[in-house]
């Protein structure tokens, strides 16, 4: 099987072109696509849980706590102690935070619409379709038997 005749080729190499759109971007303010994504995922209202981005993002722990210490030392976001449990900790955006989230959220609307508009309305949703379809069989099923055997 050629690499261009499996799911994953096309994914990651598109994926890899939409990071570096992203991320030249994001450059141009001083941030990078991670950012966004945690300005576009924190609740406005009551903050996020530091704990609950990571899996939503698709992030690992390292890997978030240090996007988070860079943006709160940027003075995009700030950490809160959980009202209730003293050892949670929330994350809130600061004002500067929100004026960021709004060039993120304009990014991502703008990026999507030029790709609609160049695919097509009927394909575009096409393809949505079939990623969240992907998405849910890949979060359900279970693909490979791990087994060793004995000999």
């Amino acid at each position: 099987m050629k690499p261009e005749e499996t799911l994953d080729f096309p994914i990651k190499w598109a994926w890899h072109h939409v990071s570096r759109i992203y991320n030249a971007e994001a450059t141009k303010y001083g941030g990078s696509m991670a950012f966004g994504h945690i300005l576009l995922n924190v609740d406005l209202e009551q903050g996020s849980p530091s704990t609950s981005l990571g899996p939503k993002l698709g992030m690992e722990s390292t890997s978030l706590s240090r996007t988070i210490r860079n943006m709160e030392e940027k003075g995009l976001i700030e950490r809160r102690p959980c009202k209730d449990d003293g050892r949670r900790v929330f994350i809130h955006l600061t004002k500067f935070g929100r004026e960021s989230r709004e060039l993120a959220k304009n990014t991502v609307v703008q990026f999507n619409e030029h790709l609609r508009s160049s695919m097509g309305e009927k394909r575009f949703d096409s393809f949505l379709k079939s990623m969240h379809k992907i998405n849910e069989i890949l979060s359900t099923e279970t693909f490979f038997q791990n087994e060793k055997t004995d000999k």
